[in-house]
């Protein structure tokens, strides 16, 4: 990489890890820049989650006022993110880089759609629970069936995002969403924490299995300006212009996609 590269590759980091804090789909982001600085698909995939783990863990830390009283919720939904993390890394290693390089356009164009219409999801959501408030009890009791599509939900997101990381957060923030009602600060605060943990798992695994396939300059990279990021995301992101943001990242997405395609 050259010294501008790198400068790209770092900025790229700080945006991605803000933008992971607040909303989540950072990886739409840095994603297309490591592919316009060279890295192949796979690599540049294994590459981004081991870097974006320090800004997740500083956006994690960032929310922890927001995570109080969740303590019981997260230990039974971690363990599945867990597992789903390490469900989708094996397939990312095991299967072909040609099947991966065929799914992943689709799954940056549905990564695209989610954050495009996050905004009516949101409101749906706040509707929902404003016609709740009047009909269920203040205390909120997570009974079996909503904790097994809770555990469902997690896994299934933990999957997606140890294959793929790109809007993973706003995955988890609309079914969790639909199962659990709660501010959608606190939503994300879960999403942070389980997204952490995915993460983190992945990119352990990539670094125990698949050395080979990193690029540790671009993770160093990315981890470099993600921490930042996380940091400032979980502080001052939330001030930011949802409009200007959202817009962002899906026209960086569909720079993603065109340079998928075009490939």
């Amino acid at each position: 990489m050259t010294a501008w590269e790198m400068v790209a590759v770092a900025t790229a980091g700080l945006a991605a890890g803000s933008i992971n804090a607040v909303v989540g789909s950072g990886t739409l982001v840095t994603f297309p820049v490591l592919l316009a600085v060279g890295l192949p698909p796979v690599t540049a995939t294994i590459s981004n989650s081991l870097g974006l783990v320090p800004g997740n863990l500083t956006g994690a830390i960032g929310y922890r006022r927001e995570l109080r009283g969740q303590r019981g919720l997260l230990l039974r939904l971690f363990p599945a993110s867990v597992l789903g993390a390490l469900t989708g890394a094996f397939l990312l290693l095991h299967l072909p880089a040609a099947a991966f390089e065929a799914i992943v356009p689709g799954l940056v164009a549905l990564a695209v759609v989610l954050v495009a219409v996050q905004p009516l999801l949101q409101r749906w959501l706040a509707r929902r629970r404003a016609a709740a408030s009047d009909t269920e009890p203040a205390v909120q009791v997570v009974g079996r069936g909503r904790l097994a599509a809770l555990f469902a939900g997690a896994y299934a997101t933990g999957t997606y995002g140890g294959y793929f990381a790109a809007s993973q957060g706003v995955l988890q923030i609309g079914i969790f969403g639909l199962l659990l009602r709660e501010p959608l600060q606190r939503l994300n605060a879960i999403k942070n924490v389980l997204t952490l943990g995915v993460n983190a798992v992945a990119a352990l695994t990539y670094v125990l299995v698949a050395t080979d396939r990193i690029d540790w300059t671009a993770a160093a990279l990315v981890a470099g300006g993600s921490v930042v990021g996380g940091y400032v995301g979980s502080t001052l992101g939330r001030r930011l212009p949802a409009p200007v943001l959202r817009s962002a990242i899906v026209v960086l997405g569909l720079v993603a996609l065109g340079v998928l395609l075009t490939r």
